[in-house]
This record gives C-alpha cells, structure tokens and sequence, in this order.
C-alpha cells in the first residue's frame, strides 16, 4: 500500500521491555484518565502515537470504519448476532462478570455488574425504533450498527483522542464524517453485505483505487503481544505489588488470584489471568495518583 500510494512508509517495532516499562504504564494511564486494563494494547497505541508525533503533528486513523460498514465478527456470526447482549461482550461467550473475577468476591457481588449491563442494554435497544416492513435480520443488523456507533466507537475514540494528544499529536478520523455516517447507517445491510464478506460496501466503493492484495485482505484485529517475556514481566510486577499487603488496591483486589497468576509458567498464563493482572496494576497506580477515598456500597 505504500508503494501503491508513495508513502514514505516507516515500521515502528516494539519489544516486550519497551511495552512494560512502568513509565509508558503511567503515561498512559495518566492520558485515559482511568485504569482501563487494556495493558499493552494501550502502551503501543501510545508509543506508536509518540514516533509518529516525533515527525508529524497530524495523522488519519481508520477509527468507526468496522462499525460503519460492518466488519467486526459479530456482525457475522448468527450465534452473537441474534445474543441478547452488547455484541462485543457476546463474542467472548460469557459474562461480563468474568472479566472482573480479579475483583474481590463481596465486591463483585456489591457491584452487580451483569445487572448494570442487562439494563444498560435494554436502555440502548429502546433507542431503535423498527421500520415499517422491515424484516427481523434488516432491524437486527440496524441494531448492531446503532450499538456499535453510539456505545462501542466512542470508547475507541475516546481511547485515540486521549493518548495521541498526550503526546501533542492530533489524528483525525475520516470515517466518522457524519455524512458518511448517517447515509450508511440507512443503507440495508444486504448491501452493506452483499457479498458475505466484512465491509462489502467499502470494498466495493474503493476496489478500483486500491491494489488487489489491498482490496481482498482479511481484516486483522489490533496486535496483541503474545510474547512470553512482556506476561513474565506483567508477573515480576505483580510479584512486586503483592509485597505492599496494605496497600489500598487490596480493599478491591483478590490476592489469591493474584498469587495464582504469578505462580504459573508465563507460556500457561491465560487471558483472565492476565487482564486480571493488567487491570490490577492499573488501578494500584490510578489510586496512587488520584489518592480518591474508596468505599463500597
């Protein structure tokens, strides 16, 4: 695609020392403003943002593209697509709560968060109205769009927004014009899917500007490091953490899972296990900057 458009294309490569340096933990955390436990995910977004600010002040980003045209796999995939749950939630196949179990248990359950869903939920499905003949498949898949735009996206945004300007670099986002927005959001999605494919409507409008290998690739989900060497480390910090037995993430934090996940091998820790450590670190460091008064309900 460089080649195609002659760009001056730079790779920018990241190892696990430079996503687990502490100091990009901070950073980023201080920019999103919350202990959102995306972990590495965040810290190359930032880093990427940080390269790229070293050369330019401004980027484009393809932000609300999947949301607009359809290319998530929910949105193609009958068993998530017809689940009634936040399709994001409902790819996972399990509960929310599931993502908290780092959480104590009598917090957990004060906090009811499978409850908080449910009724978030059917708050945002009220918010469609179905069309006159409109078939069940045509207002589901409006649905999804509708979720995805007002719900979904504005997480993503917001994510973008907060960690490009914290390093002074400002990205726009040519897929949220609400021109486009709004005129697809209307197009049927036999349209939008009219040839199985995730975003068939966009491949079709651009597949004569763009070069082959472009057009048909297979969408690709934001990396995720799988090397071992950024989980052992994710334990070392934890390990460090799990010294300070007062410290004040301990009023929230299960301890015992904790200890669970740093005992194993790095190759078998799994994905709970590991947003579970990422989520704690987080909010041990949110408390240690923001100093809030925590109490439970």
């Amino acid at each position: 695609m460089a080649e195609h458009v002659g760009a001056d294309h730079r790779d920018i490569v990241l190892d696990h020392a430079a996503l687990a340096d502490p100091q990009v933990r901070r950073k980023a955390l201080e920019a999103r403003d919350l202990p959102v436990g995306f972990g590495e995910m965040d810290f190359s977004l930032y880093l990427l943002f940080k390269a790229i600010g070293e050369r330019s002040t401004v980027a484009l980003s393809g932000e609300a593209a999947d949301e607009v045209f359809g290319g998530y796999r929910q949105f193609h995939d009958d068993r998530i697509r017809w689940a009634d749950e936040f399709p994001w939630i409902a790819v996972n196949a399990g509960p929310l709560d599931k993502d908290a179990l780092w959480l104590k248990p009598d917090v957990r359950a004060a906090l009811d968060l499978d409850g908080y869903r449910r009724d978030r939920y059917a708050d945002a499905v009220r918010e469609v109205e179905r069309l006159d003949g409109e078939s069940d498949l045509e207002f589901r898949m409006r649905l999804m769009s509708h979720l995805h735009l007002t719900r979904f996206v504005r997480f993503l945004l917001e994510r973008k927004d907060r960690l490009s300007m914290a390093v002074g670099l400002e990205v726009r986002v040519p897929f949220c014009d609400h021109r486009l927005v709004e005129y697809v959001y209307n197009a049927p999605w036999a349209m939008k899917n009219h040839d199985g494919r995730e975003k068939s409507l966009l491949r079709s409008a651009v597949r004569d500007r763009l070069p082959a290998v472009v057009a048909e690739r297979v969408k690709s989900a934001y990396p995720s490091t799988q090397d071992t060497s950024y989980v052992k480390a994710l334990q070392e910090q934890t390990r460090e953490l799990l010294r300070q037995p007062g410290h004040p993430v301990f009023a929230l934090a299960d301890r015992g899972r904790l200890e669970a996940a740093i005992r194993q091998e790095p190759s078998a820790v799994d994905k709970l296990a590991r947003l579970g450590m990422e989520r704690v670190l987080d909010v041990m460091l949110w408390l240690d900057i923001y100093r809030p008064d925590v109490r439970l309900p």
